[in-house]
């Protein structure tokens, strides 16, 4: 009987080439590697502990301490409820799935040759998993000193004369419903379906009598993509 053969790769990413792009040389290059490698490209007979997700856990507090820092130091007279509002955007999904596009991160993203024909490294969850994965690999292998310069130049734009990053859309329908007397918004589940490597969620989102879903490859982004279509569906009326 036949083996099942391992799913084709696209190639590795020049890391050379798109370390000198972040800025630092690595010493332990396979961290790099390793913060490109999606969990559908990564080994199951090692529990995909190859993945990028173990350095997404840790890219993810090492943003959340060096986007304060720059918070508390850029706008030194605003107070904490100002800062956390600003702070909230920036680290956003959608915001990293951004600064991740402008790195062309989706080029050099390790998965399978179907998944990335599916459209798998356009997706903005595994832009922003991957630059918070990224961010780990910079910390790991030079701590802060490598990772700030780098988070710095990468949000410049964002923070330069004095720029508000557009806020998510979950936060624009509250804020919508609210200054209008309607209640909260209400998100459900519709559908799960698809590999475990790969799954889609549909969720729906009511409020002042309007319904609209959304469909993404977690809760979260499908909760998001149907808040926007809520909105968008108002905007169009």
């Amino acid at each position: 009987m036949a083996r099942n053969r391992p799913e084709e790769t696209l190639p590795p990413p020049d890391l050379d080439a798109l370390g000198a792009r972040l800025g630092h040389r690595f010493a332990r290059p396979e961290l790099l590697l390793q913060a490109m490698t999606h969990r559908s490209a990564a080994d199951p007979r090692r529990g995909q502990l190859d993945s990028n997700e173990r350095l997404e856990f840790i890219g993810d507090r090492v943003l959340g301490l060096l986007m304060a820092e720059w918070l508390i130091e850029r706008y030194p007279e605003e107070r904490e409820g100002a800062l956390m509002r600003r702070f909230g955007v920036l680290v956003a999904w959608d915001t990293l799935a951004a600064v991740a596009e402008t790195l062309d991160l989706g080029a050099a993203l390790v998965v399978p040759v179907g998944e990335s024909k599916a459209g798998l490294t356009a997706r903005r969850n595994v832009l922003a998993d991957a630059f918070e994965a990224l961010l780990g690999a910079l910390y790991l292998d030079g701590g802060l000193d490598a990772a700030r310069p780098f988070l710095r130049r990468a949000f410049a734009p964002l923070l330069e004369g004095d720029h508000r990053p557009r806020a998510p859309a979950k936060s624009r329908l509250q804020e919508w419903l609210q200054g209008r007397g309607f209640d909260l918004p209400e998100y459900r589940s519709v559908s799960t379906s698809g590999p475990a490597h790969q799954p889609v969620f549909v969720v729906a989102v009511s409020g002042a009598g309007r319904e609209a879903e959304g469909i993404g490859d977690t809760r979260r982004a499908a909760e998001q993509a149907a808040a926007e279509a809520w909105l968008a569906e108002v905007e169009r009326r």
